[in-house]
């Protein structure tokens, strides 16, 4: 077996540890080197054939990682290092967006050191067809996932829009599956969080963080593309009306 690529959730606290040193490589004899290597084999992603592997995830590796990052740097001046497309994404990411980043790195670490992720169950779409997650992880989705799907959260939604007299409809398309399908539509909504996971936190779930969706707009918000991260119900309903100015089909 061949040691795995580099996640999404690796690339993360890698990028995070080489913005945090000014965007300069770390060595492999660092502290921070070392940490990083065990925070990475502590992560409940690859199986324990994988943490067996000679070399997977060590000092040597991570300092190889963080080299990756700083030579492929748009600003750096030198000859850049071979890596992987991730990479690439990951460095754009952090470039275009780094305090985001930078939240979605302290909210993976946070979530290992409290063993949050050990207990969450693995998500059967918590990566696409093609094995990607979003750019800020899988972890991080994960939990999203697990708290969106959790049942009792889903009916006092519901009981709050219905004391608001607020219709039961999707929130960015405006699809009623009452209007549609009668009965059988009567009651039925999908809930998702307005705000993504890695800027609100481990905090508990507020009703007000969550907003209603149909399932094709609710699986858009958390569809990944090459280096973007899933989207706000605001930022899909701009995507459909800019597909609706320019009839695209």
């Amino acid at each position: 077996m061949r040691i795995p690529p580099w996640t999404e959730d690796e690339l993360v606290l890698a990028g995070a540890l080489v913005v945090k040193n000014g965007w300069r490589e770390l060595r492999t004899s660092d502290r921070e080197v070392h940490e990083l290597s065990d925070l990475l084999r502590s992560l409940p992603i690859h199986g324990p054939e994988a943490l067996s592997l000679p070399g997977f995830r060590s000092p040597d590796s991570v300092s190889r990682k963080t080299t990756d990052f700083m030579t492929n740097h748009p600003l750096y001046p030198g000859k850049a290092t071979r890596c992987g497309k991730p990479t690439l994404q990951m460095i754009q990411a952090f470039s275009e967006r780094e305090p985001e980043m930078l939240q979605a790195a302290e909210a993976i670490t946070e979530g290992i050191g409290s063993g949050e992720f050990y207990l969450l169950p693995v998500q059967p779409d918590e990566v696409d067809a093609a094995g990607t997650s979003a750019v800020e992880g899988r972890l991080l989705v994960r939990r999203a996932l697990v708290r969106e799907r959790d049942a009792r959260l889903r009916t006092r939604k519901i009981e709050q829009l219905r004391r608001q007299g607020t219709p039961l409809r999707c929130e960015v398309c405006y699809f009623d599956f009452a209007r549609m399908y009668g009965d059988l539509g009567e009651g039925y909504i999908e809930v998702h969080h307005a705000t993504p996971l890695h800027v609100s936190g481990a905090t508990e779930t507020k009703l007000d963080d969550l907003v209603c969706l149909c399932a094709n707009c609710h699986r858009m918000c958390h569809r990944s593309r090459p280096g973007e991260t899933w989207r706000t119900p605001n930022a899909l309903r701009e995507l459909i009306q800019d597909s609706a100015g320019t009839g695209a089909h």
